[in-house]
């Protein structure tokens, strides 16, 4: 393509040019025009950046040889780290990124948490149950992941809270939220909700000094009666499981009603991921497996905090990773639907701190 009345773009040239860069002509990126073809052969190791630039603001997926196991695909570029406000009261990671005193933590008996504590855990459990309703009450077809990351964030802010999520080992947004055949961890992003999808929303808020943990997948428009059947035998699962929190029962024990009510309907129980001791600690012991035969340490005792989060499968249990580091999917590209409490042992049974 030809035009006229334009100066080279080669720093220094500025001689009239006539020659368009068809790179940027398909990419529709304007002013790039050069003398011949000379000229832009010796700029080209600096104008392929404009390229470059333009590409990574267009939303696309940032793992191209990458085999997705099923349809759903990373959307990029990330919006930029939100930011929280000075005031706010923040985990030892928000900076570094690195949880030291979780690193610190492992290998020590499960904490019974004092009067004080578990008060504190009650605020922070509260905040969380808000926030989720807010963020659940944003799904609908045409809304973007990233966007209800920002309304998920804003929300949490509000209430003096800082989001746990945020610069967890370098997780980059506020909230998990895992849609489809994820099934855990996933990154919001450019992704357009769908009529028809099944979408997770993974919150927890930490609040002077504690961390309150939830989440519940949802429906997005209409959902198939599969999807719905899935979604609603994970939360049979975790009810199911809260029904047996005493004093005296068995971490171990949770999987085995966690996969015999899962299997009953045909469906299966993620084993890479479980539930975790919470308190002024993200994550800490006891582990909570979902699966049934598991080898987790420990019995609960008043003054326990933890939570139970089973992840249930259309298909197999098995899990990859993408590229991301952080995103979790199942292994044929079928749906995962998952729900999730912080629990606090009692004398004589549990309360749901996040009901």
């Amino acid at each position: 393509m030809s035009t006229s009345g334009r100066t080279c773009s080669t720093e220094g040239c500025g001689k009239p040019a006539t020659l368009q860069c068809p790179t940027c002509i398909k990419l529709k990126i304007e002013g790039s025009f050069f003398c011949s073809q000379d000229c832009f052969k010796k700029n080209w190791a600096k104008h392929k950046l404009v390229h470059k630039a333009k590409i990574e603001s267009e939303p696309h997926n940032p793992f191209p040889n990458y085999r997705y196991t099923g349809p759903l695909q990373a959307v990029y570029p990330l919006s930029p780290r939100r930011e929280v406000p000075k005031e706010i009261e923040r985990p030892d990671y928000a900076e570094s990124s690195i949880p030291i005193s979780e690193q610190m933590a492992r290998g020590n008996a499960i904490r019974v948490l004092n009067k004080e504590e578990i008060e504190g855990m009650r605020k922070a459990c509260k905040i969380a149950r808000e926030v989720l309703d807010i963020g659940a009450a944003a799904i609908r077809p045409g809304i973007t992941t990233d966007e209800i990351d920002e309304i998920i964030h804003n929300a949490t802010i509000e209430r003096g809270a800082y989001p746990s999520p945020l610069n967890y080992y370098q997780f980059p947004k506020s909230v998990c939220i895992s849609v489809n055949e994820v099934i855990c961890h996933g990154i919001p992003d450019k992704y357009v909700l769908k009529d028809g999808d099944i979408v997770n929303l993974d919150v927890t808020c930490f609040y002077k000094g504690f961390h309150g943990d939830m989440n519940a997948t949802y429906c997005v428009g209409n959902v198939d009666d599969k999807g719905k059947e899935l979604i609603d035998t994970a939360r049979e699962c975790l009810e199911k499981a809260i029904a047996m929190v005493k004093p005296g029962i068995k971490y171990r024990d949770f999987g085995r009603v966690i996969e015999e009510h899962a299997r009953k309907h045909g469906f299966s129980v993620v084993r890479s991921f479980c539930g975790h001791g919470i308190n002024q600690l993200f994550h800490t012991a006891p582990n909570v497996p979902h699966y049934n035969n598991n080898k987790a340490v420990g019995v609960a005792k008043p003054g326990h905090c933890f939570t139970i989060e089973p992840m249930i499968c259309e298909g197999h249990w098995r899990d990859e990773i993408w590229p991301d580091n952080w995103t979790a999917v199942t292994c044929d590209g079928k749906r995962s639907a998952q729900f999730e409490h912080t629990l606090l042992v009692t004398e004589t049974g549990c309360e749901i701190l996040t009901k």
